[in-house]
Parts: C-alpha cells; sequence; structure tokens
C-alpha cells in the first residue's frame, strides 16, 4: 500500500471564540505546529475538533485552511471527520469534504441510542457511502453502543471500493490487535489507545490519529519513528513519560481538558462550543500538576 495515510496524523482542536465561531488564526498555528514536528497529515472535524457541534460549511472551510500547508499531491494527508446520524447526511458531509479536497473522511458509525442499526444497517450504512462519495473511508471506531467488530470491518474491505482502515478506539490495545489479526495487511489499522500508542505501534498499528498525537506531535513522531526502526527501548521510554499526562485528559467534556492541558504548554486555543463551557477548578489543578512533571 502507499505511504499516504500512513503515521502520525494528529487530529487537532477546533479553537472557537466565546461566540461559538472558528478562530481561524490559533488553528492555523495549531496546524503548524503539528506539521513543523514532523506529523504525516491532518485530521479536521474528529472529536478532539468537537466534530458533531461542525456543520457541513465549517468542515469545508477547516479543510481549505489545512489545503494551505498540505498541498494536492502531497504524501501529507487531509482527513475529515464525517460525525452525521443517518446515511443521506454521512453522504452529504463525505461529498462536501470531497469538493473542499480532503483525501479521506474518518466516519463514526451512527450515535443515537434507538437508532443504533445491526451490523446489516451498518454494512449499508458505509457502502453506501463508498459508492456515493467516492473518497476513502477510515471507519472512526468510537461508539460504544454500535461497535464496528472485526469481522464486519474484514467484510467492508472486501466488499466496498473505499472503505480502507479503521480508527480503533473502542476496547482499547486488545480491539485493535483483534483487528489486526483479522485483517493483516489488507486494510489499515490505526491506533488511538493514547496511553499506549506506542505499544500499538510496536504490535504493527499503520499510525495513529488521536488526540495526544496534537498535545505532543514531536513525542508523537518520535515514537512513530522508534518503531520503523526498532528502537523499542527509546519509544517505551517516551510512552511512560507521557502516561501519567494523559491520565488527567480522558472521560467526559474532553476537548476542554485538552485546550487547557495546551493553554498550560502556552498554546491557547480558545473555548469549546456550548455547552461544553465550564472546568472545574479541581480538574484544572490535576491538569497543572500532571503537566508541571
Amino acid at each position: 500500500m502507499s505511504r499516504k495515510f500512513e503515521g502520525i496524523i494528529p487530529p487537532v482542536v477546533t479553537p472557537f471564540d466565546a461566540d461559538g465561531s472558528i478562530n481561524e488564526e490559533k488553528i492555523r498555528r495549531e496546524m503548524k505546529i503539528c506539521l513543523d514536528a514532523g506529523a504525516d497529515g491532518i485530521s479536521v472535524g474528529g472529536s478532539t475538533g468537537e466534530g458533531p457541534t461542525l456543520n457541513d460549511e465549517e468542515l469545508v472551510r477547516l479543510i481549505h485552511i489545512a489545503r494551505d500547508y498540505i498541498q494536492p499531491g502531497s504524501e501529507k494527508a487531509v482527513v475529515c471527520g464525517v460525525m452525521r446520524t443517518c446515511t443521506r447526511d454521512a453522504v452529504k458531509a463525505g461529498l462536501a469534504a470531497k469538493s473542499a479536497g480532503a483525501d479521506a473522511i474518518m466516519v463514526t458509525p451512527t450515535a443515537y441510542n434507538v437508532l443504533v442499526p445491526n451490523a446489516q444497517g451498518m454494512f449499508d450504512f458505509y457502502s453506501t457511502i463508498s459508492r456515493e462519495v467516492q473518497l476513502p473511508i477510515i471507519i472512526y471506531n468510537v461508539i460504544p453502543q454500535n461497535t464496528i467488530y472485526p469481522d464486519l470491518f474484514h467484510r467492508l474491505l472486501d466488499e466496498t471500493e473505499y472503505v480502507m482502515g479503521i480508527k480503533q478506539s473502542v476496547g482499547g490495545i486488545q480491539a485493535l490487535y483483534a483487528d489486526l489479526m483479522e485483517v493483516g495487511n489488507k486494510g489499515r489499522v490505526y491506533a488511538a489507545t493514547d496511553d499506549m500508542i506506542y505499544s500499538c505501534f510496536d504490535l504493527g498499528a499503520t499510525g495513529a490519529i488521536s488526540a495526544i498525537l496534537s498535545v505532543f506531535p514531536k513525542e508523537s513522531v518520535e515514537m512513530w519513528n522508534c518503531a520503523k526502526n526498532g528502537d523499542h527501548a527509546k519509544g517505551l521510554q517516551i510512552q511512560q513519560s507521557l502516561y501519567k499526562k494523559w491520565q488527567v485528559l480522558g472521560g467526559n467534556q474532553f476537548p476542554i481538558r485538552m485546550k487547557y492541558a495546551l493553554e498550560c504548554l502556552g498554546r491557547d486555543c480558545g473555548y469549546c462550543r456550548s455547552p461544553i463551557t465550564t472546568l472545574p477548578e479541581n480538574e484544572k489543578e490535576a491538569i497543572r500538576k500532571a503537566f508541571a512533571g
């Protein structure tokens, strides 16, 4: 397979102003920080970027901004998140991303609990997007009540033209390994177990599209290079150095923790979109303490 879509693809935060509008200056700075660190692409509109709050026009704008840093034809990739509640709207968002210049779309399964389909419904969802959008698709396996299991991932690789990978965000490192064991080299399997990213690389992950990459892009690139070069001791040492920092970031209201952590590193990323508006002082203190070490 081509080297494109492999390696370190940070899902950047979406900085908002107090009125909820996108702050383009701040997101440009975040993209540049990640690419200057050696990232292999940029992902916009993912969970880290508060993708469910973004409409199609805003996704288009973020892709245009990313294209200012990654030219068409580059080995680096622009990946756009698509998080919609039905097939029709996911197709619409995918077509908008394609027209804006995205290299691939990263599509979550549908999430609303009483509208969760069975495996055949999810096959129809992804196969329809493949047929209608005709752009490489990464399954963003992040919805606990609507998990894409390895056998369905394998079927989608076999029976659709554009499904080419999965970002494994539910089930931890064991679920990533299950995907790898199921499909081998047939499809790309991306790590998203933030506190064990190097271990995921060591097992054979194609790369990562994971929030910790956006906070620590330089260290993440180093871990990827360690995995490629067989420097296990150094890769594991970097992973261990970041472990406790990550433990204070995960969970509900994740984007606001991310933005506060970035602020602690001197990178002001503005506000989150309502209703994620407040980070309690005890959580701020825990982040400050972890990031001071």
